[in-house]
């Protein structure tokens, strides 16, 4: 039976937008189930505070999953800032950076539950003051794909929208330049091909796949792009 898959979503993201990813995976075998988020779940991390919070819930999901499906390991899929959490699950050692966390247990090792860790446009490097103090300790306590040995990385960037610094394009190239330091590449309209991926992972980039689930546009979660990552999966 293939594993079961969790799905973490993104930054300020609920569990809603997710149901079409979640049932296209079940569509394909996979028993999945997405981290059962509200909107409001995030604003405690709101100005680069502790995401603490989130992985709670993310470790509650991983193992009411595992118990229903009496499985030893689960998949785990981040899309967005839902990728980077991912690996502070996955490490071995504290997260206690936030004096909001001194005290409380903030160490879940999931190296060892998680067999494939798939991220979808996750902004794995940054320059934004308000999230680099998470990101750093992520990729000073675990760079790359830290744990390949035991968990297969894949990183999956969406290649849709050119930064342009003119008035249409704005907003991506500022996106991309406080992510990645520049605004004049390729990206998903949010998060730069460069940023979305990690040494050691099995790299790719989806042509004409945007960040974000929005009219006309094709996402990471939209069925036929599910199907093209989800061959990843075990």
């Amino acid at each position: 039976m293939p594993l079961p898959t969790i799905i973490l979503p993104g930054y300020l993201a609920g569990a809603e937008p997710y149901q079409e990813m979640e049932q296209t995976l079940r569509e394909l075998g996979f028993p999945a189930v997405t981290v059962p988020l509200k909107r409001r779940d995030w604003l405690p991390t709101v100005g680069g505070r502790s995401v603490r919070p989130i992985i709670e819930q993310l470790d509650q999901t991983v193992g009411q999953a595992m118990a229903e499906y009496g499985a030893s390991k689960i998949n785990l899929v981040g899309h967005s800032a839902g990728g980077w959490i991912a690996r502070i699950y996955l490490g071995e050692k504290p997260y206690d950076i936030h004096p909001s966390d001194r005290g409380k247990s903030c160490l879940w090792s999931a190296h060892g539950q998680v067999n494939t860790l798939i991220t979808l446009g996750a902004p794995h490097i940054t320059q934004e003051l308000w999230t680099l103090r998470n990101l750093n300790f992520v990729n000073q306590t675990y760079p790359g794909a830290f744990y390949a040995n035991r968990v297969k990385y894949v990183c999956i960037a969406g290649k849709s929208v050119y930064g342009q610094r003119n008035w249409q394009g704005w907003f991506t190239y500022n996106s991309y330049k406080l992510t990645y330091g520049r605004g004049d590449c390729w990206g998903d309209g949010i998060t730069p091909i460069a940023a979305a991926h990690l040494e050691g992972a099995k790299n790719l980039i989806f042509d004409n796949v945007s960040h974000s689930p929005k009219p006309g546009a094709v996402w990471y979660g939209a069925p036929e792009v599910v199907h093209s990552w989800a061959i990843y999966l075990e």
